[in-house]
């Protein structure tokens, strides 16, 4: 009769620590400070339409239309940098997204090193001193996918990345 009751309480406590999770992802972040770089977060936003947000990559501005991929992203933080891939899809025309990225990216001091259009993709290559970004954007029949890759800038065929540098 113990194991019961205790069953109960067990079953009790999970529903209780599972309703806290969603109380609390439901109220989410509702203010945050304004970054120091001028761009437009918390209160701001909800004064103006948010029509892009920042995701793993803190200067890759991302449409809202585009929701990310789970299954084809890996995304890898460490202390002072952050690299991968990040898939997206959405139902957004590719000349749109070209549009959107070869404009934003400038705007977050990103240089364009190569741009390459093809009838089945687009391929835009930007730079900054530290690392570089490909953009890649596909459209398929339902949907168009879009992947953004940042990595650290490889010197001169050394393997080695600037920010590994120690002088």
């Amino acid at each position: 009769m113990k194991t019961n009751c205790n069953n109960k309480f067990s079953f009790n406590i999970l529903a209780l620590v599972l309703l806290a999770f969603f109380i609390s992802g439901c109220m989410g972040n509702t203010g945050s400070k304004k970054p120091e770089d001028g761009r437009i977060s918390g209160e701001q936003a909800t004064s103006q339409k948010t029509t892009a947000s920042y995701y793993d990559f803190e200067d890759v501005l991302v449409p809202m239309e585009l929701s990310i991929v789970k299954n084809r992203t890996v995304v890898v933080s460490t202390p002072g940098f952050t690299s991968g891939i990040l898939t997206l899809k959405g139902r957004v025309k590719r000349q749109s997204l070209f549009h959107f990225f070869n404009n934003n990216m400038q705007k977050d001091n990103w240089t364009i090193v190569s741009q390459i259009k093809s009838p089945g993709a687009t391929i835009m290559v930007f730079q900054k001193p530290s690392r570089t970004s490909v953009i890649t954007i596909r459209e398929e029949q339902m949907y168009t996918y879009v992947e953004v890759g940042v990595a650290p800038t490889v010197l001169g065929g050394t393997g080695l990345s600037e920010t590994n540098l120690v002088e």
